[in-house]
Order: C-alpha cells, then sequence, then structure tokens
C-alpha cells in the first residue's frame, strides 16, 4: 500500500528512545483491546458484552487520541512493507453479531459537518477496527517501529477512530436505554401507586 504521496525520508538513526517507549504504549493498548474483543466474543455473554465492549473500545480510543495529537510520524519507504496477510477476523465478526442480535444495527452521522445518518452493524466496525489495529501490530512485531505508528495514526484518522466513535455512542445509547427506561418504568409505577392511595382516600 502506498503511503498516500508522502515522500520517503533519507535513512536515519535508530528510534530514539521516547518515540520507541510511546510505540510501546500503543502497542500494549492494541493488544489488550484484540485480546479482550476476541475473549467478549467467544463468551458470547450479551449481558455482559455490552459494557466490556464500552469499557474497551474507550480505553482503545484514549490511545487513538493519543495518536490523533502527535507530529505526522513519517514511515522510510514509500510502501507498506509485506508482513503478510492480514488477520482472518471473520469468525469474531459472525461471533458478535450473533451475540449482539438485535441491538448489532445502529445508525450514526458519518460526518458531523455533513450530517447523513449511515446504517452500520456494530459486529462489522469492530472487525473493521481490529483489522486496522492488528496490521499495524504486526509492522510493529516485526520491528518496524515508525512504520506501526504511522499506519495506527493514518489509519485512525481515516478509519478506526470514527467508526470507534460511532461504536462507544451505539453502546452508551444500549446502556443508558437500559438503565434510564427501567428507571422510568419504577418512578411510573411509584406515581400510579401514590395516585391510588390518595384516590382511596378521597
Amino acid at each position: 500500500m502506498s503511503h498516500s504521496q508522502i515522500e520517503p525520508e533519507a535513512p536515519t538513526a535508530a528510534v530514539d528512545g521516547d518515540t520507541e517507549d510511546f510505540a510501546q504504549q500503543i502497542a500494549d493498548s492494541v493488544s489488550s483491546f484484540l485480546l479482550a474483543l476476541r475473549a467478549i466474543a467467544r463468551e458470547g455473554d450479551p449481558s455482559r458484552a455490552i459494557s466490556l465492549l464500552l469499557l474497551e473500545v474507550s480505553q482503545v480510543l484514549l490511545a487513538g487520541a493519543r495518536l490523533g495529537v502527535q507530529q505526522d510520524f513519517t514511515p522510510r519507504a514509500e510502501y507498506q512493507p509485506d508482513v503478510g496477510p492480514e488477520a482472518d477476523v471473520d469468525d469474531l465478526r459472525l461471533r458478535l453479531a450473533d451475540m449482539l442480535d438485535s441491538v448489532d444495527t445502529y445508525g450514526f452521522l458519518f460526518d458531523p459537518y455533513a450530517p447523513e445518518v449511515v446504517a452500520s452493524q456494530l459486529s462489522d466496525d469492530l472487525a473493521a477496527i481490529a483489522t486496522d489495529l492488528e496490521n499495524g501490530l504486526r509492522h510493529f512485531r516485526s520491528g518496524n517501529v515508525e512504520e506501526a505508528l504511522w499506519w495506527w495514526q493514518f489509519s485512525y484518522v481515516s478509519n478506526w477512530g470514527g467508526l470507534g466513535g460511532a461504536v462507544l455512542k451505539a453502546l452508551l445509547s444500549v446502556i443508558a436505554h437500559d438503565r434510564l427506561d427501567v428507571d422510568n418504568d419504577a418512578e411510573l409505577d411509584q406515581i400510579e401507586a401514590a395516585e391510588a392511595v390518595l384516590d382511596s382516600k378521597a
């Protein structure tokens, strides 16, 4: 894959220590997210999945935000080095879709400055996020820190950051409906009980 017209810089010395430390922190966050996402899908417990997914997506978006505020990372080569085929996420996607069931499909604004509601699936978007993150992780584990950081940053801005934000909003909406709707029902029950008592004394 081309690096979108980025001109490669002349080869430099080894990556500085601060950059290596930063890359390691991002890699740790990415690894944790991927492991947790697969564990949630395998467990297949919808009653726990929404809350766990909310937590995991929030945490990996923090890593993305840290990438987003950095100056642009520049890879050394014009094309991405070959690190093998992308991870197969079909089983992950299908497990998530089966588990999320009725809340899998949701709507979101693709671009808040050109508002248009887009229908999507949580399972598809989570699988797409996993693919982007795993690609950068393979570069990192092959020793190409600069390429990993460039890819994580580029794909965060162009794809998985937006998807993650939409997924987070959808998950929060599910939790809000679950909790607030129950609270409202309880309040209605209390009001009806109070009215019944008042009516009996009238």
